[in-house]
């Protein structure tokens, strides 16, 4: 078995639904801490040709808390007016009505906490990419919080019996392959490849969120590019 373990993200770029598409298993890291101005409940769309970043509110959110703990502030609200941003911003792009649509069922899904909405973007999408791997909780099974960094890792994998753990390349200089070597799992990192899409006529910009995809790719589209990465 082949496993990723991730903090769940809003709507992420390509390179975290490789990370899915590629492993049987995929973990949702929810009860880790929060991680402030990290990529949680924020991502990057495009407005009038350039990145403009959007920020989910939350209450009390903090590196002290747990992300499965923090809850999202009247996301009815700031939804409407996000959705109204994406429509002026996206309305002509050939696939709007199929982006606007997943991402009018997550907004609109009622979570009970930030966790809860970021996995919902990501098991949507999914479904709509043909993506068949299993999501896990890591706060509903492993039970292993009094374990720190690669070790909670570790244990996770051992737990799944997983023979192979594929992390985003940005834990190289965290992780050591020879530990997991040591427990029989293959340990690799995922490097996405540069990726290019028409967006509009105007300058292509890269590594924007998933919406940005799903608005100007068609599903056969994303689904190549999903295999656009290597493994180091």
């Amino acid at each position: 078995m082949t496993i990723g373990i991730m903090q769940p993200y809003i709507f992420p770029y390509i390179g975290y639904f490789q990370l899915i598409n590629a492993v049987d298993k995929f973990i949702v890291y929810d009860d880790v801490a929060y991680i402030n101005k990290g990529w949680i409940n924020r991502n990057n769309v495009l407005v009038g040709g350039k990145a403009s970043m959007f920020t989910i509110p939350l209450i009390s959110a903090s590196q002290n808390r747990l992300i499965r703990d923090i809850e999202v502030d009247n996301l009815a609200n700031w939804a409407k007016k996000f959705l109204k941003t994406i429509e002026q911003s996206y309305k002509k792009a050939p696939y709007y009505q199929e982006g606007s649509g997943i991402l009018t069922e997550v907004l609109l899904s009622n979570p009970a906490n930030i966790a809860e909405l970021c996995t919902k973007s990501l098991q949507t999408t999914c479904q709509y990419l043909g993506i068949k791997t299993a999501f896990v909780e890591s706060s509903v099974v492993y039970q292993n919080q009094h374990l720190k960094a690669q070790e909670r890792i570790l244990d996770i994998c051992l737990q799944e019996k997983a023979q192979h753990y594929i992390n985003p390349i940005g834990g190289m200089a965290i992780y050591d392959k020879q530990l997991f070597a040591d427990n029989k799992i293959l340990l690799n990192f995922i490097k996405s490849k540069p990726i290019e899409y028409k967006q509009f006529n105007q300058p292509f910009v890269p590594w924007l969120s998933m919406i940005d995809l799903l608005m100007f790719c068609s599903v056969e589209a994303i689904q190549a590019y999903l295999k656009e990465f290597e493994l180091v």
